[in-house]
C-alpha cells in the first residue's frame, strides 16, 4: 500500500519536516535489523480522536528494548506523549502510527554497543492493510513453505525488525501463487500466525487461537478480540492449531493493528467461507469500540485533543 505523506516525524525528541527525517545509509539498523517497532492506529471516534491502547503499545516496545538490549533513554509515558504530539502536529483525525527505535549510525559490525540509538515516531493517513473489500469479503491465503522464528532464535516476544525479513519471504511467496496473505507455521509444523498478523478459528460457536508459546507475537489486536469475544459470551481456547484444522473450520480471521480484524475467505485453495456470524459480531464490536460507543472499552482509547 502507497505510503501517504504527512508533514512531521517525531525524532529524537523533536519535530522534524518530514522529508528531513533521514538516516544514514551506514545506519546500523539499516545492515543487521537492529530495531524494533510498534504498529498502532488512531481512530476518529464518535467525540474526538482516539489512540488505541496507545500506553499497552509503547509498553511493549519497552519491553521489545529490553530484549534487544537496546538501551532506550524514553519512558513509555514520554512516547505516548510524543505520539499525542506528532498526531496534532499532523492534523489528523484518523492515522497509522509507527514508533521505532533503532541503532543509528556509528559503528559496523555485528557488535552494536557503540552504535548510537534513534527514536522515532512517524503517523500517516492508512486505510484498510488488506483492502476494504477485504474486512466484508475476507482474503485468500497460503500457508508458507517459509517457516516462522522459534522461541530461541529471534524471540517472538519482541517486535524487532529483523524478524519481518522472514515475513517478507512468506508475503512474496503468496502473492506469487496468487494468494493475498500467507499463514506461518512454526518449525514443528503447527499453525503459528499470518505475515503481520495474529490468527483464529471458529468450529462450532468456539474460537480456538494459537498460544504464546508456539512462536507467536502477544499481538494486541489479539487480546482485544479474545476479550470482546468473552463478553460477547463466545468461548476462546489457546491450543496448538495444524493446517488441517483452518481447513475445516467455520471461519478463520486474522486480527493486528493493520489488518483489525479481516476474514479468510480460502486456505490452500479450501473454500472457508469469509465472514461468518461470529467474525462479523467480533468485527462490528471492534469497529464500535475503537468509535468510542461502548464505554466499558474507554480505557483502551487514549484521546488526542
Amino acid at each position: 500500500m502507497a505510503l501517504a505523506e504527512s508533514e512531521f516525524i517525531w525524532k529524537n525528541g523533536e519535530l522534524v519536516p518530514w522529508a528531513e527525517a533521514t538516516t544514514h545509509v551506514l545506519s546500523h539498523s539499516l545492515h543487521y535489523g537492529s530495531g524494533v517497532f510498534e504498529g498502532i492506529r488512531c481512530y476518529k471516534g464518535d467525540e474526538g480522536s482516539n489512540v488505541f491502547r496507545l500506553v499497552d503499545h509503547m509498553e511493549r516496545l519497552i519491553n521489545s528494548c529490553k530484549i534487544a538490549l537496546i538501551p532506550v533513554t524514553y519512558t513509555a509515558e514520554e512516547l505516548v506523549a510524543a505520539t499525542v504530539e506528532t498526531v496534532k502536529a499532523n492534523k489528523l483525525e484518523e492515522c497509522y502510527v509507527r514508533p521505532i527505535v533503532y541503532r543509528g549510525y556509528g559503528t559496523m559490525g555485528v557488535d552494536p554497543t557503540n552504535a548510537p540509538v534513534d527514536v522515532a515516531i512517524a503517523v500517516w493517513p492508512w486505510g484498510a492493510y488488506l483492502g476494504e473489500e477485504a474486512l466484508e469479503k475476507g482474503i485468500k491465503a497460503g500457508t508458507s513453505s517459509w517457516r516462522q522464528r522459534s522461541n530461541n532464535a529471534i524471540p517472538p516476544y519482541m517486535k524487532a525488525t529483523a524478524s519481518y525479513m522472514n515475513s517478507i519471504l512468506a508475503k512474496l511467496e503468496a502473492k506469487a501463487h496468487g494468494y493475498e496473505e500467507a499463514v506461518m507455521l512454526n518449525e514443528q509444523g503447527y499453525v503459528a500466525e499470518g505475515t503481520g498478523e495474529n490468527i483464529f478459528m471458529v468450529r462450532d460457536g468456539i474460537i480456538s487461537t494459537p498460544p504464546v508459546s508456539d512462536g507467536i507475537l502477544p499481538g494486541i489486536t489479539r487480546d482485544t478480540v479474545i476479550q470482546l469475544a468473552c463478553d460477547l459470551d463466545i468461548p476462546v481456547i489457546e491450543e496448538s492449531l495444524t493446517r488441517s484444522d483452518l481447513y475445516t473450520a467455520d471461519e478463520v480471521l486474522f486480527t493486528g493493528s493493520a489488518a483489525e480484524v479481516t476474514p479468510v475467505a480460502s486456505i490452500d485453495e479450501r473454500e472457508i467461507g469469509g465472514r461468518g456470524p461470529i467474525t462479523k459480531a467480533i468485527q462490528e464490536r471492534f469497529f464500535e469500540m475503537v468509535a468510542g460507543r461502548h464505554a466499558e472499552y474507554a480505557d483502551w482509547l487514549y484521546p488526542v485533543a
